[in-house]
């Protein structure tokens, strides 16, 4: 059996990189964790467990697109090159100035994607996302027609693409669909805040909602899981050289887009949830049912999850999205004050 590998997590405090420390952490599947991140762990509501396992990695605070702090981060007392790296960092904000996009997404992913490849890190992991693929009812494989919808994914391919001409870059791509779980304030969890406003309006909520436009899902411990497991994968099946390999990860449930939202729509959520909070005695709160206006476009994400399965042999743990699953996002914001009393 190989040992126990290193590993750098850049952009460990993002939801997904959180949720990747704590599974390696509570599984005790890396000899060493180093995160860093610009963002401190303090102010990034982590509940108990990832609180837990922070405490037993080794956290830095620098910015990952400047290259004297990568030089820095990669950089280990005994003058060794970390096992793998997993980039989880990236702008995840929408409808930003183009120029912070070129910077957190394209020179942070091909700038720390070159320091792996010169220290010959056994494997580089990108996420990135499924975004990118031209909307279409039938389910995107890896090799589908790119047409981004979103200025984020259109950077991040930008990304991906000059990360495959790095010679010696032993790299995985993953390209995940709406990524959902405990701690998310995107996606699915702003549709739940817009439930929750409609409860508290005595409405119900229709308006979001088409029964046409499919969105697939991934659960964020599938994502987590599968960015370890397609590491291991490539170190231990020798596949340095070999790649680039490139993975979607979508479950193969059937969730519906928001669709017919507007500014208006907007407009009539955000009164009510900051009534709602106030209320509550909830002084900050992440969550938000605001809509950005480029995830209101008539784009499905039909995500086809299955080549990663049949090729290195990953299982997904959540095959679909369930009510428990969404009461585990919703239990998890009560647990740690940042959602409304049911009594309001």
């Amino acid at each position: 059996m190989s040992p126990a590998p290193s590993v750098l997590v850049i952009g460990g405090v993002g939801f997904i990189g959180r949720h990747v420390v704590t599974y390696l952490v509570e599984n005790s599947l890396a000899s060493e964790i180093r995160v860093v991140d610009k963002v401190l762990p303090h102010t990034a509501f982590f509940n108990k467990r990832q609180r837990d396992a922070f405490e037993k990695v080794e956290y830095i605070q620098k910015n990952m697109a400047d290259q004297a702090s990568i030089e820095l981060a990669y950089t280990r007392e005994d003058g060794s090159s970390f096992d793998f790296v997993f980039n989880v960092a990236a702008e995840t904000k929408y409808s930003m100035n183009e120029r912070f996009y070129e910077e957190r997404i394209f020179l942070l992913s091909t700038r720390n994607a070159k320091e792996a490849a010169k220290r010959k890190v056994k494997c580089f992991v990108e996420v990135s996302t499924a975004e990118m693929y031209q909307s279409d009812k039938k389910p995107s494989k890896e090799d589908a027609k790119i047409k981004p919808w979103t200025t984020i994914a259109a950077y991040k391919y930008r990304a991906e693409e000059e990360l495959k001409k790095i010679p010696g870059l032993n790299l995985v791509i993953m390209r995940p669909s709406m990524v959902y779980g405990e701690g998310a304030t995107g996606g699915l969890a702003s549709r739940l805040v817009c439930g929750r406003i409609y409860k508290h309006l005595d409405e119900e909520m229709k308006c979001l909602w088409s029964k046409d436009l499919k969105i697939n899902t991934v659960h964020v411990l599938d994502v987590a899981r599968a960015i370890w497991h397609v590491a291991v994968w490539y170190r231990d099946n020798d596949k340095t050289g070999k790649g680039p390999f490139v993975y979607n990860l979508s479950d193969s449930g059937s969730t519906v887009n928001p669709d017919g939202a507007t500014d208006e729509v907007n407009d009539k959520h955000v009164g009510p949830w900051a009534e709602l909070i106030n209320k509550s005695g909830i002084k900050v709160t992440p969550l938000t049912p605001y809509v950005d206006q480029e995830l209101l476009s008539n784009n499905a994400l039909s995500i086809d999850g299955t080549k990663i399965v049949a090729e290195t042999g990953f299982t997904y743990q959540v095959p679909e999205v369930t009510v428990e699953k969404l009461q585990e996002i919703i239990d998890d914001f009560k647990l740690n004050n940042l959602w409304p009393k049911d009594s309001i």
